[in-house]
This record gives structure tokens, C-alpha cells and sequence, in this order.
């Protein structure tokens, strides 16, 4: 084919698409924009409801026809059996409780006016399996596991037709999420914004590329540039997956002081915290991280009694626009946005890039 892309692929022609790039998002306006400029957009959706999802992905189905998306989900073990807020509420620290107090006292914070994003519901067992269901009941192209990969979940997905695939930081990870039965691995690097793992991209993409024999890889983790897509390649992706590189788009429509603290972030501005989740997420440096890395702070709980414990914290500080403690998840390749671009703009930059490197 005379017209396909430079930096075209194997995985990337099974896909049906012009580019391998995977692009990971929570905005759906993003996602749409990236199927339409020939890529495959991921719809960050493990925060909303299983209603929300099946609305979701329809809404998505309707704006792009035919061409291919996908929905990730982060599915951790360990999580209770049933949304039972008001026992995961009586379960918290006094401690605890007091710390999130005082982050209110100390930057006067109004309280929320309706429940934050990580405490409107709760993290379950029951609650994934209908989130689940939802994307298993619709035509979504691809299923993607950020945290965890069920083997019965992964079954059902290919047995519908659908391309699964698993987020791993380890070779260890990577090696389970292919016995749970994972078509694509995403090899995620520290460098990598939200959860992330302990390995650099460099040290991690090859070792993951020799566990997983035939069984094609995504390089994620620190990709912004096509530099860095011709480096993927050399260590043996067949694609990349970025997620930090769309937060400044215009269409992905973040709250304008969060978008200025991404634009003049470099890579050093960014932490690994557990403030917000309890597992380690990666986002930009603020008053909320370097609150919770003080002295005085007290160990985050594990997943989801520190959503329940700070979620409707950090509610009120989006709600109140509280700026010190506003903050969001970023990788390290955050000191590549330094301008607002369209999602288009951006992918042809990419290409552009990655075929001269290439060459």
C-alpha cells in the first residue's frame, strides 16, 4: 500500500489502524479524535459506573462509526465483595481521619457539595464485575486491564471478539497476564504518570519483549516524541502507548489551572505518591503530595479505604478550585507539552518525528 503510514506495523495493520499508537485517556472527546486521526483511543473508564460505561461506549460507537476503540479498566485485586461505604468509612484510622482534617483546616477548604470522584462509589468486586458486564454487552474493539487481567473476563472478551489487553510493569506481570490468556502486553515504564511500577521503560520494554515471545508489546512509559516511538521499535514494541501526551489537548478540556501546572511541569516536577489511591500513581508535584510525604503525614491505606478517606477531599479542592492542592496524574514526559495542541496536531507531529527517526 502506497499511502500506509511509515511507521506502520504488524500489530498496528491487524488493529486497523494508520498508526500503532495507543492513546489512553479519560476524555472521550480525546478518544473520538484519536480513532479519526488513525489511532486507537483507549477510554480510561474504572471511575464510572457500569451505566456510565454502557452509555459511554455508545456515545464513542456513534461519533466514530466503524473505526476501532477500546475501553481500560483497572481491576485490582483484593478489593471487598460488595459497596459497603458506610464499613469501609467505620474502618478508618482516627489518625487518619484527623490528617485529612487538617489538609481542610490548613488551606480552608469548604466542604464538598456532593461526593468526589474516588468516593461516589466504591471500589468492589461487585462493582467491577457489572463494569465488567458493561463493556463485555457492547462492540468496543478493544479491552484493556490496567491493574489485573481475570482469566474469565479475558476469555469472554475473545470469545466476543474482542483484542484483550493487559498494563504490566514486570516481566513476572506480564508472564501471569498471558496465562490469564492477554493477546497485547502494555509494557509500562516508571517514567509512566498514575500507576506505575518500579522498572524504567528502557530496562523493562526488552525484557518484557523476551518473556512474551510472539505476542506483541506496547512500549508505555515516558513516549512523547517520535524519537521515542523509533526507540520503541528498537527495543522490540510493535506500537506505543501514551496517555500523558493528550492532558494538554485542546480537546481534552481540563480544568484551566491544571492544564498551566501541566505546561510548565518538566519531568523532575513529577512524584510517585500513594496519597490518592493508596497504590502508587504518578502526577504532578503540589501542596496534596508534598503534604502527604511530610513527617507528620501517616502512611496511605491501601486501596479503596484511602479513596474513601480523601475522596471527598479531593472533590472539594476540584469543586472549590482550592489551587495549591489541585493536581493530576502526569508521567515524566509531561516536559514534552508545553503548548495546547489538537489531538491531530499531535499525532502528526508524532509521525512526522518517528518516520524521520526511523529512516
Amino acid at each position: 500500500m502506497t499511502d500506509e503510514s511509515p511507521i506502520q506495523t504488524e500489530l498496528g495493520r491487524r488493529m486497523g489502524l494508520k498508526h500503532p499508537i495507543f492513546g489512553f485517556a479519560h476524555s472521550i472527546d480525546v478518544v473520538c479524535a484519536l480513532a479519526k486521526a488513525g489511532c486507537m483511543g483507549i477510554w480510561g473508564a474504572t471511575r464510572e459506573t457500569p451505566e456510565e460505561i454502557e452509555a459511554g461506549l455508545k456515545l464513542i460507537r456513534e461519533r466514530i462509526g466503524d473505526l476501532p476503540f477500546g475501553i481500560d479498566l483497572v481491576l485490582p485485586r483484593g478489593m471487598p465483595k460488595t459497596a459497603n461505604k458506610a464499613a469501609i468509612e467505620a474502618e478508618l484510622p482516627e489518625e487518619h481521619k484527623e490528617f485529612v482534617q487538617s489538609i481542610y483546616d490548613k488551606y480552608s477548604v469548604p466542604k464538598a457539595t456532593k461526593p468526589g470522584m474516588r468516593s461516589r462509589f466504591l471500589r468492589s468486586d461487585e462493582v467491577a464485575e457489572a463494569q465488567i458486564a458493561a463493556v463485555l454487552a457492547s462492540d468496543v474493539n478493544v479491552f484493556a486491564c490496567g491493574i489485573g487481567a481475570p482469566a474469565e473476563a479475558v476469555a469472554h472478551a475473545k470469545a466476543d471478539g474482542k483484542v484483550t489487553m493487559a498494563l504490566v510493569g514486570s516481566p513476572r506481570h506480564a508472564e501471569a497476564a498471558i496465562r490469564n490468556g492477554a493477546e497485547v502486553i502494555v509494557a509500562q515504564g516508571y517514567d509512566a504518570g498514575a500507576h506505575t511500577g518500579q522498572i524504567g521503560t528502557f530496562s523493562l520494554v526488552p525484557q518484557v519483549v523476551d518473556a512474551c515471545g510472539d505476542i506483541p508489546v506496547l512500549a508505555a512509559g515516558g513516549v512523547a516524541t517520535g524519537r521515542h516511538i523509533a526507540a520503541s521499535f528498537a527495543l522490540g514494541a510493535e506500537g506505543v502507548w501514551l496517555g500523558t501526551s493528550w492532558l494538554t489537548t485542546l480537546e481534552h478540556a481540563l480544568h484551566e489551572k491544571i492544564v498551566a501546572k501541566l505546561l510548565a511541569a518538566g519531568s523532575e516536577d513529577t512524584v510517585i505518591s500513594r496519597a490518592d489511591s493508596g497504590k502508587t500513581l504518578r502526577q504532578i508535584r503540589t501542596a496534596w503530595s508534598e503534604e502527604w510525604a511530610s513527617p507528620n503525614a501517616p502512611a496511605a491505606l491501601k486501596m479503596p479505604y484511602q479513596d474513601i478517606l480523601v475522596g471527598d477531599l479531593l472533590g472539594a479542592i476540584d469543586e472549590h478550585e482550592v489551587e495549591a492542592l489541585m493536581h493530576h496524574p502526569a508521567g515524566q514526559s509531561i516536559a514534552y507539552s508545553n503548548e495546547r495542541k489538537s489531538v491531530a496536531q499531535v499525532v502528526d507531529e508524532l509521525v512526522a518525528e518517528a518516520t524521520r527517526a526511523v529512516r
